[in-house]
């Protein structure tokens, strides 16, 4: 395409992802209360566990809570439509791929879906772990008296960050199907790899504490290895398809 048709199609892909998010959005305004009560559940969790302290969630002007229930909305609106703008990136970079790479992309964006959401779920399922330690540090004399719109800020970011982590175990398979990164390589390069996951894990949870760390790191070390897995498998296919004189050493004593 000219450059005048490329940027066309840019807008039409953007048009139809924005409004996808914005009807996800009205969705999530419709049932806000049902989504403010399941995340706020994990707050609620901690506060009856310890009866008689100081703990709240706080709205401190009259704006505030209108505000919460917005940024909600839109958070809502981006998980329920993110099928369809996910599926707007791969249709506008398709074009240009070879039949092969299009098979593959549409893989990757098969598989990103429902890692992303696992991500997202289990972030939720960990967070009342996560304030239990956090709230923890609090002196006996201070209080839990928590801004809404902090709160909800530090949930949705939370659960972002456990979503996006998850997405690993797609990315190294993009780079083995389009041959960058071999599944030996990966095997080999496994001790740094852990110890890269639990460096990133620290940097991305939005919590200072080793529990959450583990909790992310955990589960992206068995999908590195379960990446690991599929890669080698995928090599191996990849190897049993060349004729012979195009195999190296390692790929003719895999087949064998």
């Amino acid at each position: 395409m000219p450059l005048k048709e490329h940027l066309l199609e840019f807008r039409r892909r953007l048009m139809i992802s924005a409004g996808a998010i914005v009807v996800g959005a009205v969705v999530g305004w419709i049932y806000r209360n049902e989504i403010y009560d399941k995340l706020a559940a994990p707050f609620h969790t901690y506060e009856r566990q310890n009866p008689g302290a100081l703990i709240s969630l706080n709205f401190d002007n009259a704006t505030a809570a209108f505000s919460v229930m917005i940024n909600l909305s839109i958070f809502s609106g981006l998980i329920l439509a993110s099928p369809i703008w996910l599926y707007q990136i791969w249709a506008f970079i398709a074009p240009g791929l070879t039949k092969r790479e299009k098979r593959t992309s549409l893989a990757v964006v098969a598989a990103v879906i429902p890692l992303f959401l696992a991500g997202v779920t289990m972030a939720y399922l960990t967070l009342p772990k996560a304030l239990i330690i956090l709230y923890g540090f609090t002196p006996p004399e201070g209080s839990n008296i928590q801004q809404g719109s902090a709160y909800f800020t530090f949930v949705t970011r939370f659960m972002f960050a456990f979503g996006a982590a998850w997405l690993l175990p797609v990315f190294l398979m993009g780079l083995n199907a389009i041959g960058m990164l071999p599944g030996r390589t990966l095997l080999k390069g496994w001790r740094p790899a852990v110890l890269m996951i639990f460096i990133a894990a620290a940097i991305i949870t939005p919590t200072p504490d080793p529990f959450t760390m583990f909790l992310m790191a955990g589960p992206l070390v068995v999908l590195y290895f379960g990446a690991v897995g599929l890669a080698m498998l995928n090599d191996k296919r990849r190897a049993d398809n060349q004729p012979d004189w195009l195999k190296t050493p390692e790929d003719q004593a895999s087949t064998l």
